[in-house]
């Protein structure tokens, strides 16, 4: 057990789960849904986070995709939504649903346990031992269960100036993060 490395996972998680920034998107799928489970999304998050802790390489070998290639290809990810929430841009869209499972499914995944999140979890595999990485997960978990549980007074207390400038802030912390593991992966692809 490392602290240095929990906490760096931990920051790199929370900035990707983004859970602040995706508070219009909670507000959206309540009003949708009349009310949303947020114990049943925090579990369904935590499920999805560690089995593709463990078992992302495992499903990557079946395509013949190494943890460093997919690594490389997470830090273009992160590089995107952190253009997203620096600039105020939409690249990746949704696709919404009307039905009983919208207030777990588009919450859990992909909003939480997302493409990013996915992504960013093996390529921290890459860089760091399992135990801090689960440890940095379950660390999150209680955060995503308080916003989701407290979305109404939180988007009351911080308001839309405050909302904007907690995303810009964890933006530019995750646009930083991408060009790290970028940097730290790209070599292992092209040895010398």
């Amino acid at each position: 057990m490392n602290w240095v490395e929990i906490g760096s996972c931990f920051m790199v998680l929370f900035a990707v789960i983004d859970i602040v920034g995706s508070i219009p998107i909670i507000l959206d799928t309540q009003k949708k849904t009349g009310k949303i489970q947020p114990l049943l999304i925090t579990l369904i998050s935590l499920l999805l986070m560690v089995l593709f802790l463990f078992a992302g390489e495992s499903i990557l070998s079946v395509f013949g995709v190494d943890v460093y290639s997919f690594a490389v290809a997470g830090a273009f990810i992160l590089f995107f939504i952190a253009l997203e929430m620096i600039l105020g841009i939409r690249i990746f869209k949704q696709k919404e649903t009307s039905s009983s499972v919208a207030a777990v499914m588009p919450l859990a995944f992909p909003t939480i346990a997302g493409a990013g999140t996915i992504s960013t979890l093996i390529a921290l595999r890459a860089e760091y031992q399992s135990i801090n990485i689960v440890i940095a997960i379950l660390l999150n978990m209680p955060i995503i269960f308080l916003v989701l549980k407290l979305t109404n007074r939180i988007e009351r207390i911080l308001g839309p100036n405050g909302l904007a400038i907690l995303e810009k802030m964890f933006g530019i912390i995750l646009l930083a993060i991408a060009l790290k593991l970028f940097s730290k992966n790209i070599g292992f692809l092209f040895p010398h």
